[in-house]
C-alpha cells in the first residue's frame, strides 16, 4: 500500500471535480506534473485504470467512476475528523472565498486585515469577479452574492441588506430635472448594469403598497462595472442606482444626490428594493470552522457598518 494513499486519493478527487490535472494542479498548489504521478500511482496501486487520456481530452472510465463515488468524501471527511480532535483549536488553512467585485473592493478588502488579525493561522485567497463561479471546479470554499447571483446547487444563507441608492449628480439633475416617482425613469437617461454571467440587465426594483415592481428604463450607457457606472454619473452621465457603500462616499462630498428618499414621499413614491447579500457554500459539510469563522465575522462587521449608514 502507498505511504501517502489518503494524498493520492485526494489528487484524484480533485481532478475528477476540476475536471483536468492542470485545474486540479492550480487548487492544490501542485504540479500538473506531480497531480499525474500520483493519479498513476493510484491507478497502480489499485491495477486499475480510473481515468481515459488522450491529447485533447480526458474523462474517467467506468472502473475510475466507481471508485471515485466511493471515495470523494474521504478528503472532506478526514478535514472534518481533524477539527472534532483539535476541539477548541482556532481556525486553520487556506481558506478560499469569492465575492463580487463592488462588494469585495469597497466591504470586503477594508476587513481583511481584522479577520487576519482575528485568525493568524487562516491563509485567505480572494476570488473578486461578477462572473458565475463554481465552487468545486474553483476550489473555492464560501462565495458572498446577491440574489441575482443565487444558484440553487448552492446552499445560501442570506447575512446582510444593504440599500440601493437611486443617484445623479447635481449637474445632470439641474439639466434633465429630478424624477420623483420610478415611473419618471424611462424619460431620464439610465446608467445600467448589465450582469456578466447571462448578459441581462440587473432590474431597477422597487416595492409600491407592498408589491414588487421593475421600473423602465432608458439605458444611456451600459457597462459591467459598478465603479464605472458611478464615475459616469458623478461626470453628469445620467442616473445610476448603486449599492449604499458604493453611493454614500460620493453623496457626502456632494459629487452625487440620492433620489426617491423617504423624506420626498407622494402619491407614486416607492421604496427602493434593498440589496441581499448571501454566503453561500456547496454542501452544508463544507461549512467547517474556518468557513463559520469567516461568515460570522463578516456577518457582524456588516451589522456593525449598518451604524455608519454603509
Amino acid at each position: 500500500m502507498p505511504t501517502n494513499l489518503l494524498g493520492l486519493i485526494h489528487c484524484y478527487t480533485r481532478v475528477v471535480e476540476t475536471g483536468s490535472i492542470a485545474a486540479a494542479a492550480r487548487t492544490l498548489g501542485m504540479s500538473a506534473a506531480a497531480v499525474s504521478q500520483n493519479v498513476a500511482r493510484l491507478e497502480a496501486h489499485l491495477g486499475l485504470r480510473l481515468l481515459s487520456r488522450t491529447t485533447r481530452r480526458m474523462a474517467l472510465t467506468e472502473s475510475g467512476a466507481a471508485y471515485y463515488e466511493k471515495v470523494r468524501h474521504i478528503p472532506r471527511d478526514l478535514e472534518l475528523a481533524h477539527e472534532a480532535a483539535t476541539g477548541a483549536q482556532e481556525p486553520q488553512g487556506a481558506l478560499c472565498v469569492a465575492t463580487t467585485t463592488a462588494f469585495g473592493r469597497h466591504v470586503l478588502a477594508p476587513l481583511m486585515p481584522a479577520f487576519k488579525a482575528a485568525y493568524p493561522r487562516i491563509a485567505i485567497e480572494l476570488i473578486c469577479t461578477d462572473r458565475r463561479v463554481d465552487h468545486r471546479l474553483e476550489g473555492i470554499d464560501v462565495s458572498l452574492r446577491i440574489t441575482a447571483q443565487l444558484d440553487e446547487r448552492l446552499v445560501a444563507r442570506r447575512i446582510a441588506s444593504r440599500p440601493f441608492v437611486f443617484c445623479a449628480a447635481p449637474a445632470y439633475l439641474e439639466r434633465a430635472g429630478v424624477p420623483t416617482a420610478p415611473e419618471d425613469l424611462k424619460q431620464h437617461a439610465c446608467l445600467v448594469f448589465r450582469y456578466p454571467t447571462d448578459g441581462r440587465f440587473l432590474p431597477w426594483g422597487f416595492i409600491r403598497d407592498g408589491q414588487r415592481f421593475a421600473a423602465p428604463l432608458n439605458p444611456s450607457f451600459i457597462c459591467d462595472d459598478i465603479d464605472m457606472l458611478a464615475q459616469i454619473a458623478v461626470n453628469g452621465g445620467g442616473i445610476t442606482r448603486l449599492a449604499s457603500f458604493v453611493a454614500q462616499p460620493l453623496i457626502e462630498s456632494g459629487k452625487l444626490l440620492p433620489l426617491f428618499e423617504a423624506h420626498a414621499r407622494n402619491s407614486a413614491w416607492a421604496e427602493p428594493e434593498p440589496m441581499e447579500i448571501y454566503a453561500c457554500v456547496a454542501e452544508r459539510a463544507a461549512l467547517n470552522t474556518k468557513v463559520r469563522a469567516f461568515i460570522e465575522f463578516v456577518e457582524t462587521a456588516l451589522e456593525e457598518c449598518v451604524l455608519k449608514r454603509l
